[in-house]
């Protein structure tokens, strides 16, 4: 079991519910060389038994407001104290009732943030800095929800130069008090990456989807210099297990405190921590 304290800040228990549609196979069998176990149902004692093995205290949920996740409800029903959601799926080109189902979804759920990912809807036509966007940006700001955003490349064989992380940049100008976080890493865009979470203070990077020691020598001096409370810690399991990437995240040439900000309390003053509300 993993001495340190961990928060698992993407995690997909959903998979396993339905078929899933061709491009995720092609993205399991071709990108990630995934085998069948990576879409099966979830048993919450065996999700459960992983994340006390790698010192996992709680696992954010994806959850999607298009097709509901039953796992994912029931597991934050079941174990309140270690699970929470991050809600997609809102629907940016009818943004009023989607987003005041997302506000009832807020209020009624431990949700501690919202996604969406410019390649994966849309066919990648809208970069963030559309005004189909900005909506959900005002009601996030609003709400002091954490709205988590794709950049880098996709996986599937789908449209990737909107998820360019340049495109943030006017985003994080025009909107200081939204507080943005960039998953999935950012290749091969990291220097762009690194050189906007130095300019903004709202933003932070997520480096689910990444093995940790495959992540660039730049972020990893930055986390060490400039950016200690930048970069938060998510496995996207089960397609990166738990005890895969913890073990890695440990391994890094990184002092204590700095893996302790990676693991846990970034995630942990970012997601979790006291939401303040725009006025």
């Amino acid at each position: 079991m993993s001495e340190r304290k961990v928060n698992d800040c993407l995690v997909n228990v959903h998979f396993g519910e339905r078929a899933q549609p061709p491009w995720m196979l092609k993205v399991r069998d071709d990108y990630f060389k995934g085998g069948s176990s990576m879409y099966a149902p979830v048993d919450l004692d065996a999700l459960l038994g992983e994340m006390d093995e790698q010192g996992v205290e709680k696992a954010v949920l994806m959850y999607s407001m298009v097709t509901p996740s039953t796992t994912a409800l029931k597991f934050v029903e079941q174990r309140p104290d270690r699970f929470s959601l991050a809600v997609n799926g809102v629907d940016l080109l009818h943004p009023v009732p989607s987003l005041r189902e997302l506000s009832a979804l807020v209020r009624d759920l431990p949700v501690s943030y919202t996604t969406t990912g410019a390649s994966f809807w849309g066919d990648g036509r809208y970069p963030p800095t559309d005004a189909v966007y900005y909506p959900l940006y005002y009601k996030c700001a609003e709400m002091g929800l954490p709205l988590c955003m794709n950049t880098g490349l996709p996986g599937p064989p789908i449209p990737g130069e909107v998820q360019n992380p340049i495109y943030l940049d006017r985003v994080c100008y025009q909107f200081p008090e939204l507080r943005l976080c960039m998953i999935h890493g950012a290749d091969p865009w990291w220097d762009t990456a690194i050189r906007l979470l130095i300019k903004y203070e709202n933003l932070r990077l997520m480096t689910s989807a990444w093995s940790p020691k495959r992540l660039p020598d730049s972020l990893i001096h930055f986390m060490r210099t400039r950016g200690k409370n930048k970069v938060i810690f998510g496995s996207d399991w089960p397609v990166l297990a738990m005890r895969r990437v913890v073990p890695e995240a440990l391994a890094l040439d990184l002092p204590e405190d700095v893996v302790d900000n990676y693991l846990y309390n970034n995630a942990e003053e970012f997601f979790f921590g006291d939401r303040p509300v725009s006025n």
